[in-house]
């Protein structure tokens, strides 16, 4: 579950105000706050007097009553009942923005029917949702705020599933300074945590299953954001929502606006740590002390670099579906990197700006815009990391494959293997083999790769593999495939030193060739 909080109250206050002085606070200043809050609502809305906003001593409060939202609603297919109204309160700064606070709870229940007509019933309780911020009206965003929600709880039920959760605590925090690179764009960064998560999903279909983390926390930074353009970009849109196609001048001005944006950000971030993550059903219980999860894009933008990660720590499993002569082999720790360097999304935005959208060649299109991303269409991917362990082996990866968008064939590859305790893991495979005849070749499998390994000074076995474009492989420096297959005069030496053992009336014991 994400951390939602800075979002879903920066959209309430959205389009807040267009400015702000450190004036007398009247009736008419707030008529002027409520017209500003209600311009783009379409006009139903707006007059549904859903919001209030009154005078209150040194600021404004702004009061949403979403229950008037729903007075035309057929209690046939949706009813709620306890949605009282919230308040948010409103302070004019002589700078211009605004300081919001609030201090709201939550606890609704009721009933709905979806497309299919079956009903759906369900609850919602926030004991306590405490925020206060600072909002800029030249971007419609907030530049500071912290959140605080205590003893969420969300319920559904329907004729075939039922789902429970709840959260102890969340809190949030969100902070902003403009970029150094200037030009009116914004650095963002933001933290999250929430505690005592708990999920219950049970149906007819399926057996319960619960899920439970001690706590999460989230991490996350945007850098270099064009806050201007995204909100001139939001209200184009509001404005035009209405229109089946867009004239030649609107169009040539959102391309203005988005092409004014480009590049959106500069770098964005983002990583999500669970801890004492825990599954269970009938089937058994697993887990892990800690799983992770990150994302970043960073670099110029002709020259980005995208990157992805997953990590888990002390991972558990205890099910009858996993046969005890195999869990030994179940990674206790594992970690996986990714990234794709060099995207470059300036001429991919050129390109993009260009582009006609009517044209109905799109396959052609595509093509050519990922080229534009991926640099004349060769694309790489970089391992910067892959690693697992378990009671009988220890494994770590790098490397990087390069190639292109538009074929699967023309690529090459460079990858480093690391093992420790080889030995340990053929004897695991072997005492395997003894119920499971099948794992013998893996077991000779390894021997051979073996028979190919360097040993490092810490001790660990070593495999640098190269794969050029034109298919030849080699291994530590050896190759041992050429262009066209494996290398005939090396099968031939083999061949001919085997016959001269048989022709000497000794056995031939297979071995780990230094080369095949």
């Amino acid at each position: 579950m994400r951390l939602k909080l800075v979002t879903a109250t920066s959209i309430l206050a959205l389009c807040l105000f267009t400015g702000a002085e450190g004036a007398e606070i009247n009736q008419e200043g707030a008529n002027a706050v409520k017209e500003t809050l209600t311009k783009l609502l379409p006009q139903d809305l707006a007059k549904s007097g859903f919001i209030t906003v009154n005078p209150a001593g040194t600021r404004y409060e702004v009061i949403y009553d979403l229950a008037k939202l729903l007075t035309k609603a057929d209690p046939a297919t949706f009813t709620i009942t306890g949605l009282t109204p919230f308040s948010m309160f409103a302070t004019p700064l002589d700078s211009g923005l605004w300081n919001i606070e609030g201090d709201n709870r939550l606890n609704v229940s009721g009933h709905f029917k979806g497309p299919d007509q079956k009903p759906t019933d369900f609850t919602y309780s926030i004991a306590s949702l405490v925020y206060s911020g600072v909002f800029d009206p030249a971007i419609s965003y907030l530049r500071s705020g912290t959140f605080a929600a205590k003893d969420i709880k969300v319920a559904s039920k329907t004729e075939t599933e039922e789902v429970h959760a709840s959260i102890a605590s969340m809190d949030q925090k969100l902070s902003s300074t403009d970029s150094a690179g200037g030009h009116g764009r914004i650095d963002f960064a933001g933290s999250g945590s929430m505690s005592d998560f708990v999920e219950q999903v049970s149906g007819l279909q399926m057996p319960p299953i619960e899920l439970r983390a001690g706590s999460i926390n989230v991490e996350a930074k945007v850098n270099g954001l064009p806050a201007k353009q995204i909100r001139e970009m939001v209200f184009f849109v509001l404005d035009h929502l209405d229109e089946k196609e867009l004239s030649p001048e609107n169009s040539d001005k959102i391309k203005g606006i988005v092409k004014e944006a480009f590049p959106l950000l500069t770098l964005f971030s983002e990583t999500i740590g669970v801890n004492d993550l825990t599954v269970s059903s009938e089937m058994g219980k697993g887990g892990a002390k800690a799983f992770g999860y990150n994302l970043a894009i960073d670099g110029p933008s002709d020259a980005m670099r995208f990157g992805f990660g997953m990590n888990a720590q002390e991972i558990s499993l205890d099910t009858p579906l996993m046969p005890a002569n195999y869990s030994a082999f179940m990674p206790s720790n594992f970690d996986f990197q990714l990234a794709l360097p060099n995207l470059d999304f300036a001429s991919f935005g050129d390109a993009l700006m260009a582009m006609d959208f009517k044209d109905s060649a799109s396959e052609k299109t595509g093509e050519e815009m990922a080229k534009k991303l991926f640099r004349d269409g060769r694309l790489a991917v970089e391992f910067p990391k892959i690693s697992a362990k378990s009671q009988v082996y220890d494994v770590d990866i790098t490397g990087r494959i390069e190639g292109r968008v538009d074929t699967e064939k023309d690529y090459s590859m460079e990858a480093t293997i690391l093992a420790r305790d080889l030995d340990k893991t053929i004897a695991a495979v072997q005492e395997l083999a003894k119920t499971d005849p099948d794992l013998n070749q893996v077991s000779f499998g390894i021997m051979m790769v073996k028979g190919f390994a360097k040993t490092d000074p810490d001790g660990r076995s070593r495999w640098d593999v190269s794969i050029s474009r034109d298919g030849s492989v080699a291994v530590n420096g050896q190759q041992i495939k050429g262009p066209d297959g494996p290398d005939q005069d090396q099968d031939q030496g083999l061949e001919s030193d085997e016959q001269q053992e048989q022709d000497q009336g000794q056995d031939v014991v297979p071995a780990p060739p230094q080369q095949p």
